[in-house]
């Protein structure tokens, strides 16, 4: 059945905000809505620039899932604008690492649909993240090897960047080549996901999900195939765990 050009127009207003923006919201989120044809055509174009269309509240997202997708962030960009001016792929894969901690701390080391938690303290990010660091460093060097070929994963990478960064010595003069901190480290990935809409933060160091972060978490990152089995690496002590109690 051939779409009226009014129905296609329509869609393709949606889509063009969307692509303004990254997000659309009001009037033109409830033309998404209240339309099934509408709706279908705007995933059918967000798809060919290898996106996804997520709603979390009263907001319609345009999110990238591949690297080939024009709207896709690059490491370049991330250096630039969230890193040092000297940061490396290194810092890129850690701050993957970081953010998958994150939301992990926020359901409960992936084990739950729904967030167990309504906060984090920034401290406990960061302590979260030595304790994957840790589980980790358990692994030899020929070991982590294997897990990077297997996990397409740069494990080595992630382990030395996170123990050449100081921990928690902000107030330390920096001599010439000193590192960052950690938790400056996570403050930069805390800017990136706030720039994102996935957190927000409500004061004494604290942050919170926000619905958009909750959506991608439960759509795409708990789906197997999407995090290619990284979770069950990581958590596999926890949920060893569960199962022992």
């Amino acid at each position: 059945m051939l779409l009226e050009e009014s129905v296609v127009m329509r869609a393709f207003t949606v889509f063009r905000e969307l692509t303004r923006n990254g997000f659309v919201e009001g009037e033109t989120f409830e033309e998404y809505s209240s339309e099934s044809q509408i709706r279908r055509l705007v995933e059918a174009y967000a798809e060919e620039v290898d996106c996804k269309v997520v709603a979390a509240g009263d907001r319609l997202y345009l999110v990238p899932t591949t690297k080939l997708s024009p709207f896709h962030i690059t490491n370049e960009t991330m250096k630039k604008t969230y890193l040092k001016s000297n940061a490396t792929n290194a810092d890129i894969y850690t701050m993957y690492l970081a953010t998958l901690v994150l939301f992990g701390e926020f359901y409960d080391s992936y084990a739950t649909r729904e967030a167990t938690r309504d906060f984090i303290q920034i401290d406990d990010w960061v302590r979260a993240v030595t304790k994957r660091i840790d589980f980790l460093k358990e692994h030899d060097l020929e070991q982590l090897k294997e897990l990077e070929h297997e996990y397409s994963y740069n494990w080595i990478q992630i382990v030395e960047k996170w123990d050449s960064l100081d921990d928690y010595k902000e107030t330390a003069k920096r001599q010439s080549g000193q590192t960052q901190s950690r938790l400056s480290f996570i403050d930069s990935v805390q800017r990136f996901l706030k720039d994102q809409e996935l957190v927000m933060e409500i004061g004494n160091g604290e942050l919170r999900l926000t619905e958009k972060a909750k959506t991608i978490v439960q759509s795409y990152f708990m789906d197997y195939e999407y995090n290619r089995g990284i979770l069950d690496f990581l958590y596999q002590h926890e949920y060893k765990e569960e199962e022992e109690d």
